[in-house]
C-alpha cells in the first residue's frame, strides 16, 4: 500500500484575477478588513470561479498561514453571496429547468450506443500523458469526494437520511480509513507518479473543473439547495459506473500500474448499489415528504450535466488539437513533483 501523508492545509492560490487577488489578499490578513464588491465578471470565468474556491475552502481544511476568524468573517459572506449568485444566475439561464424529474433520471441512466466524453477517449486512444492530466482534474473533487454531500444529513429526515448516510458510509471507507475513497484517490495518484497531496495541482486546473466543484459546494453549504444536491450526488452514482469501468479498462490498455484501478474498480462495484438506494430511497423519500423540492432536484441533476459537459468540452477540444488540457497548455512531464 502506498504511503499517503495526511491531508494538510494547501497554500493560497495564485491569483486569476482582480476577484481572486482581491480574496486572496484579504485571507492574507486580518478578519474584519473591508471586502472590495465584485465588478463585472464571468460567472464561468477562471477568476470569479477562483475566488469562490478559495471561499469555499475556509469551509473545508482552510489554507495554510490564514486566520481561521475567516470562515464566518461576515464581509467575506457578503462578498461570497454575491458570487454565489452570478453563478447561480448562469446556471439556472443555461439549464432548461422544470419537474419532469422521472425523465431526468431516466436519461442518466440511458448508456449511448457509441460512448464519448474523456473517459472513452482514454479507452479508445489516449496516451499516458492524458491519463495523468485527467486524473489531476479530477483531483479537486475526489481530494474531497463525498465531504460536500455529508452537509445534507441534518436538512433530511426518515429514510432519504438513513439512506443518504448508508451510501455516505460506502463513501468513507465503511469505517475504515485506509479505504476512504478521498485516499483511494490519493494512491491512484501516487501510482501513477503524479503528486499525491491534498489541492496540490490547485494552480494548473482550469475552470471547468472549478465550476463543477464550487457547484457542488455552493448546492452542500446552502439549506434551500438541498434538493440540487441530492440531484448532483443521485447523478453521480447513477452515471458512475459506466465511466468507472471505461476507466479500469483504459488504464489496463496503458499498462499502469495495477494499483491504479482500485479507485475506479472500487467505483464499479459500489455505485451500481449506490444508484438504486439514490434514486428509490433518497429522492423518492425525500420528494414523498417534500413534493416541493422537485424542481430543485431536477436543476441540480441538469447542473451537473452541463457542467460535465464543459468539462468534457474543454479537455477533448484540447487533445484532439495535440495539446495540454491543463492551464500551461503543456502535457505533464511525468515527475511526482509536477
Amino acid at each position: 500500500m502506498t504511503a499517503i501523508a495526511a491531508p494538510k492545509a494547501h497554500p493560497l492560490p495564485d491569483p486569476r484575477g482582480d476577484l481572486s487577488a482581491a480574496v486572496v489578499d484579504l485571507l492574507r490578513g486580518t478578519p474584519g478588513r473591508a471586502v472590495p464588491r465584485p465588478g463585472p465578471v464571468d460567472p464561468f470565468g477562471e477568476d470569479l470561479l477562483l475566488a469562490l474556491h478559495t471561499c469555499y475552502e475556509l469551509h473545508y481544511y482552510g489554507f495554510a498561514d490564514v486566520d481561521p476568524g475567516w470562515e464566518w468573517d461576515a464581509g467575506l459572506l457578503t462578498l461570497r453571496a454575491a458570487m454565489e449568485q452570478r453563478l447561480m444566475n448562469a446556471l439556472r439561464d443555461a439549464v432548461p429547468g422544470g419537474t419532469d424529474l422521472e425523465a431526468e433520471l431516466e436519461q442518466l441512466l440511458v448508456t449511448p450506443l457509441e460512448a464519448s466524453g474523456p473517459s472513452q477517449f482514454l479507452l479508445d486512444r489516449g496516451e499516458w500523458w492524458q491519463m495523468r492530466e485527467y486524473l489531476v482534474h479530477r483531483s479537486l473533487y475526489h481530494h474531497k469526494e463525498a465531504d460536500p454531500y455529508a452537509w445534507a444529513i441534518p436538512r433530511l429526515r426518515g429514510q432519504a437520511k438513513a439512506s443518504l448516510v448508508a451510501v455516505e458510509f460506502d463513501e468513507f471507507g465503511g469505517g475504515r480509513g485506509e479505504r476512504v475513497h478521498a485516499r483511494l484517490y490519493a494512491e491512484l495518484m501516487a501510482a501513477a507518479g503524479l503528486n499525491p497531496d491534498y489541492l496540490h495541482y490547485l494552480d494548473v486546473i482550469p475552470a471547468p473543473m472549478f465550476a463543477l466543484m464550487d457547484t457542488i459546494s455552493l448546492f452542500g453549504l446552502h439549506r434551500s439547495l438541498r434538493g440540487a444536491l441530492v440531484g448532483h450526488f443521485a447523478t453521480v452514482e447513477i452515471s458512475s459506473p459506466p465511466g468507472a469501468q471505461r476507466m479500469v479498462q483504459a488504464l489496463r490498455r496503458l499498462d499502469a500500474d495495477p494499483a491504479c484501478t482500485l479507485f475506479y474498480r472500487e467505483h464499479v462495484e459500489a455505485d451500481a448499489v449506490h444508484e438504486q438506494v439514490m434514486r428509490r430511497d433518497v429522492i423518492g423519500d425525500l420528494l414523498a415528504q417534500e413534493p416541493g423540492l422537485t424542481e430543485s432536484v431536477v436543476f441540480g441533476i441538469q447542473a451537473t450535466n452541463l457542467l460535465e459537459d464543459r468539462f468534457a468540452d474543454h479537455v477533448l477540444r484540447c487533445w484532439e488539437a495535440g495539446r495540454g488540457s491543463l492551464r500551461d497548455g503543456n502535457p505533464l512531464s511525468g515527475t511526482p513533483d509536477d
